[in-house]
């Protein structure tokens, strides 16, 4: 059973002929990365965005308060409050809401990275958790 479930989810993305890669990206997180595009250095990178969210930046990087999986909850080190999990595969609410997106991008790169990010940045960020 469990076999035909996975044949049958890989045929119908196979048809509506998504990569793989996209296969979570919300309408709002495709926007966003057209945007973010337009001050882009080079193409998002799934992997640059991977290697940016376990940076470390003077003891801090996404990974201390979201944890290593995306996958699981997280807690926020100051603070102790549970955060949900960021995947969009296991949290159906990440990455849908632009303000949302704006906002956490700003306080978090700030907190994290003593700075904004810049849109290459947070391309690479997205795309990287959209695949999540």
């Amino acid at each position: 059973m469990k076999a035909t479930l996975l044949h049958v989810s890989v045929a119908a993305i196979m048809m509506l002929q998504l990569p793989l890669s996209e296969a979570y990206a919300s309408e709002t997180t495709k926007a966003m990365l057209a945007e973010f595009k337009a001050d882009a250095a080079r193409p998002f990178s799934s992997e640059a965005g991977n290697a940016a969210w376990t940076r470390d930046s003077d003891g801090r990087s996404c990974t201390s308060c979201h944890t290593d999986s995306v996958l699981a909850p997280g807690r926020h080190v100051r603070t102790g409050k549970v955060i949900e999990p960021m995947a969009p595969s296991v949290n159906s609410q990440r990455l849908t809401d632009r303000k949302k997106i704006n906002k956490w991008f700003l306080r978090n790169c700030k907190w994290t990275f003593a700075r904004e990010c810049t849109a290459q940045e947070k391309g690479d960020i997205l795309l990287w958790l959209s695949e999540q």
